[in-house]
């Protein structure tokens, strides 16, 4: 198995700088991630940085609290993709999903998939946040919305991924979907943990000390 290729090497930190964005790049080269994550301010950077590679640029949209409107995530996701996103990383109304209203979440999901066109859009619950049925709700829901990948964390609440929830993610959306682990993979076991788990995607900070067997610290 090749793990590089399951990790999304992200730098998401609202005081990232140029040199640390050129750092995340040239290690995603050497590495040959399957993509950076970044924010969008540096999508077009970042493209331009991998020309010639195929790692991909993913990007995060109604992040990190999920509670914009759908038209200004949709249109985010627009700007993202003119930008050269390849895959969009979006964040759900939790306060709608824990009010019961379930119509919003679904429409905002929809609202980004469809701007997306034909680029990747992975669903972020935010699971530590929501109940186990509230999860299982989230997820039925991304995948009626048509999206890609539901992922479980934005890496920026109270905690990140867990093998229980990505177990219950995989059993909740089958085969179909995509799972992508964000926060909580700290080595090479845990990546390995979450990908028997179900994950197809490991979003971390720490891809390359996890693909050199070290142990690290932090929050993603």
């Amino acid at each position: 198995m090749k793990l590089n290729k399951y990790i999304d090497h992200t730098l998401l930190k609202q005081d990232a700088t140029g040199k640390q964005i050129d750092c995340l790049l040239s290690e995603a080269r050497k590495y040959d991630f399957a993509s950076v994550c970044v924010n969008p301010t540096w999508v077009e950077h970042a493209k331009k940085g991998l020309e010639g590679t195929d790692v991909k640029v993913c990007t995060v949209v109604g992040f990190p609290l999920g509670a914009a409107t759908s038209a200004v995530k949709a249109f985010e996701t627009k700007d993202a993709i003119q930008n050269g996103a390849d895959e969009i990383d979006m964040v759900i109304n939790v306060g709608a999903l824990k009010s019961g209203n379930l119509d919003l979440v679904e429409s905002d999901i929809r609202a980004v998939v469809e701007a997306s066109g034909d680029k990747l859009v992975k669903v972020i619950i935010e699971a530590c946040l929501l109940t186990d049925q509230e999860k299982v709700v989230a997820c039925q829901l991304a995948q009626k919305a048509g999206a890609d990948f539901v992922k479980t964390s934005t890496g920026f609440s109270t905690g990140g991924a867990t093998v229980a929830d990505v177990q219950l993610m995989r059993e909740t959306v089958g085969s179909d979907m995509g799972i992508k682990a964000a926060g909580g993979a700290r080595s090479y076991a845990d990546a390995l943990a979450f990908v028997e788990a179900g994950a197809t995607r490991i979003g971390t900070s720490a891809g390359v000390a996890i693909l050199k067997g070290e142990l690290v610290d932090g929050d993603y």
